[in-house]
């Protein structure tokens, strides 16, 4: 097997509310929601940087393709990176972030690796790391 992940899924509680965060208050692309037809099939795609895409699925739909049972989330379960190329931008993420309505759970700060971080809390609570690393370079868009 290849290290290539090429799609994100996150379960949604409310899917139109998970897209109005990421679609209004982050700007990030999409269709919108499709697949409404289907039982389970109501989905919403963003394209990512790097041809990466996240998909936001109603965590009941989640459940019935796996054949998993539905449990309660956690948001310590995982978190996703978003590495920018300044303190600056950390904070510009952030705000645009609580803005839409996410939770600020740490705010921007100096890290014990030389870098400066912060974390937030989409509506549904899925866990995002904002962080500048100066070790790293991020590509430019």
């Amino acid at each position: 097997m290849q290290n290539r992940i090429t799609l994100l899924t996150l379960a949604v509680d409310d899917l139109e509310v998970a897209v109005r965060f990421y679609r209004d208050g982050l700007g990030w692309a999409t269709a919108g929601i499709v697949g409404t037809e289907f039982e389970h099939g109501a989905v919403a795609f963003f394209e990512l940087h790097g041809g990466l895409k996240l998909a936001l699925w109603p965590r009941a739909s989640l459940a019935h393709d796996s054949g998993l049972p539905r449990v309660p989330a956690s948001s310590t379960e995982f978190s996703i990176g978003h590495n920018v190329s300044s303190k600056a931008e950390v904070d510009a993420v952030l705000a645009q972030a609580a803005a839409a309505g996410a939770r600020v759970v740490k705010p921007a700060q100096d890290t014990f690796w030389g870098g400066y971080a912060a974390y937030f809390a989409d509506p549904d609570g899925h866990l995002w790391e904002v962080a500048w690393n100066p070790a790293w370079t991020v590509p430019a868009d």
